[in-house]
């Protein structure tokens, strides 16, 4: 069967497109290599899973939820969420799981798709789907295979091993390790091995009360002004505008906010020193805790920033010479951040792989598209938006562009559109540049620096890349033309 569009991915943004296809009326598939919708929402089900955006801007702009019961969303119920709109919108009967793309090639007018069973699948566009922190990234520590515990990535949670009163080795200091800690300390006796301190902004997540979310239930119009609270926005453009300058006003303010959170809440000299980062805030991604100070103060809890030697079988040895003895290891250590869509094949004109295309680092044009390979389109994809923001909302700017590049597709001669290579050398030049002298590149290590230690996302502000997705500038893109049969 040919598609007008293969989606790969069923996570937020595949169910998006999904919704959006459905509605156009064009022929579609969503093929996910799970058993289960979610994406980052099913994989990740540790301790204290929570998000870091308000609840109600964390939403599809036409899909307000009144059923949220904190400021800040547990996972758990983010994935009912995306389980109740997948329902809703009768996206079912368009998706298909256990389906592993491995194979991806453009045929002259169409991509042919294989998974890993050998079925082929025909599509005129291939919308990527397929999300940024998928890939678990298990650390090359010395002797990890030699413990005798139990060993948990925390994006594979294993709900079989009992926590309670057991010392647990937390490895990890983003925001996973600390809402892991937060939710632990009071369990188990935690060890939070600590090599970089981090900036934690101060935020509070109460529940909202039963009242509340009858409110939310009988009126739609206050649902839609929580989505767009313009606090709320207000502030992610004023981060946003920030991140630009290192010394911008508005970074000396989180920083300052930090600061004075640090001080405030840990009263030991020792420890508050441990804590204490070296680099500007905003550097790393921030992290929102209400608690994680008060945690790892309880009288069970260690924070250890010692340089980890090795693993043995009862426990971590650090670079002082301690044996720290533990029953179960977590390792909180993120992902690799430049799969994408790989290790999925994929080639484009003339025989070119993406992997050629991203032989030094991952990049697309206003991370949508990559020059020689037509019609097929990134979400969330390389050098997209990333930071303390929805990315509900910028999914739904880029399929509005997305949807335009598949529009011009259908004209009459056009096999295809792709970015001009000078388009994307010109985006990446003006970006690289941004980026270096951003917060991002002020002098830190994250997840957020590709291979040569330059920021790989967005360095501008978000009404920048709004307005940038409002309409693709049509001479950065090659209109690729049908061939003609010569009589």
């Amino acid at each position: 069967m040919k598609y007008d569009v293969i989606v790969i991915g069923c996570g937020m943004s595949g169910i998006l497109a999904g919704i959006h296809l459905k509605n156009s009326g064009k022929k579609f598939i969503i093929l996910e290599k799970e058993k289960t919708l979610g994406g980052t929402w099913r994989d990740n089900t540790y301790p204290g899973l929570t998000c870091d955006v308000p609840s109600h801007a964390y939403t599809y702009s036409f899909e307000p939820n009144a059923e949220w019961t904190r400021v800040l969303p547990p996972g758990a119920e983010i994935q009912q969420y995306f389980e109740g709109v997948f329902e809703k919108y009768g996206i079912a009967e368009f998706a298909q799981f256990d389906t592993e793309i491995q194979k991806s090639e453009w045929k002259g007018d169409a991509w042919v798709l294989q998974d890993q069973h050998g079925k082929r699948y025909e599509g005129r566009v291939v919308v990527a789907a397929t999300g940024v922190l998928h890939h678990p990234n298990y650390p090359q520590i010395k002797g990890l295979q030699d413990f005798e515990g139990d060993t948990i990535h925390s994006a594979r949670w294993d709900h079989s091993v009992p926590l309670e009163g057991k010392k647990i080795a937390i490895i990890g200091t983003g925001s996973t390790g600390v809402q892991i800690v937060s939710a632990l300390a009071s369990r188990a006796k935690v060890r939070h091995f600590q090599r970089t301190a981090q900036w934690i902004f101060p935020v509070e997540n109460p529940a909202f009360t039963e009242e509340q979310r009858a409110e939310f239930r009988s009126n739609r119009d206050l649902l839609l002004y929580l989505q767009r609270e313009p606090t709320y926005l207000a502030n992610v453009e004023r981060f946003t505008e920030g991140v630009l300058d290192p010394n911008s006003e508005q970074i000396q303010e989180i920083q300052k906010l930090c600061q004075d959170n640090l001080d405030n809440s840990v009263q030991n000299p020792a420890l508050r020193q441990k804590l204490q980062p070296n680099y500007r805030a905003g550097c790393k991604r921030l992290i929102y805790s209400p608690d994680y100070y008060k945690a790892i103060q309880q009288p069970g809890s260690e924070l250890i920033t010692e340089g980890i030697s090795q693993i043995e079988k009862n426990g971590v040895r650090t670079s002082d010479g301690v044996l720290h003895e533990v029953d179960i290891i977590v390792l909180a250590t993120g992902f690799k951040t430049d799969r994408y869509v790989r290790p999925m094949d994929v080639t484009g004109l003339n025989s070119k792989t993406l992997e050629q295309a991203w032989s030094d680092v991952p990049t697309a044009y206003k991370s949508i598209s990559v020059p020689d390979f037509p019609n097929f389109y990134f979400m969330n994809g390389p050098t997209s938006p990333v930071g303390n923001f929805s990315l509900i909302d910028t999914s739904e700017m880029q399929w509005g562009y997305i949807t335009q590049l598949i529009e011009r597709g259908e004209q009459a001669g056009v096999a295809g559109l792709s970015a001009k290579p000078e388009a994307l050398a010109q985006y990446d030049q003006d970006r690289q540049q941004a980026a270096k002298g951003s917060v991002f590149g002020s002098g830190c290590s994250s997840w957020y620096l590709d291979k040569n230690g330059v920021p790989n996302t967005w360095p501008w502000s978000q009404s920048r890349f709004r307005q940038e997705m409002l309409a693709p500038v049509w001479q950065d893109y090659t209109h690729h033309q049908t061939e003609v049969a010569v009589a």
